[in-house]
């Protein structure tokens, strides 16, 4: 079963480290903005990344917290220490937590 995190959790989890962030948006909504220091994975293709972690937990964030728990449902299901991070992005910048942008291709 999947379990979730709260953002506060999550700020003290993110502060202290040691564990794999994994952004599922598309692209465009990473460039945008998103949590530092999350590897984007876009939901699509999930099943396809082969660097999923089996030493450390992982966290699935997205934009509102509804496409990471799927992401998190996925690795769960293939016993992967995985916990989605309820609020998503979204909440996270809300909170007055800082968002990593990255600027398009020219």
């Amino acid at each position: 079963m999947t379990r979730e995190i709260d953002l506060d959790t999550f700020a003290g989890s993110w502060a202290e480290g040691g564990f794999v962030l994994l952004d599922v948006h598309e692209p465009d909504e990473y460039r945008a903005g998103h949590v530092p220091g999350a590897l984007l994975v876009p939901l699509a293709k999930l099943p396809a990344w082969g660097d999923a972690p089996t030493d450390r937990p992982a966290y699935a964030i997205c934009a509102s917290g509804i496409p990471s728990l799927g992401a998190a449902d996925w690795m769960c299901a293939r016993g992967i220490d995985e916990r989605s991070v309820n609020g998503g992005a979204r909440g996270w910048a809300q909170a007055g937590h800082p968002l990593a942008t990255v600027p398009h291709p020219r």
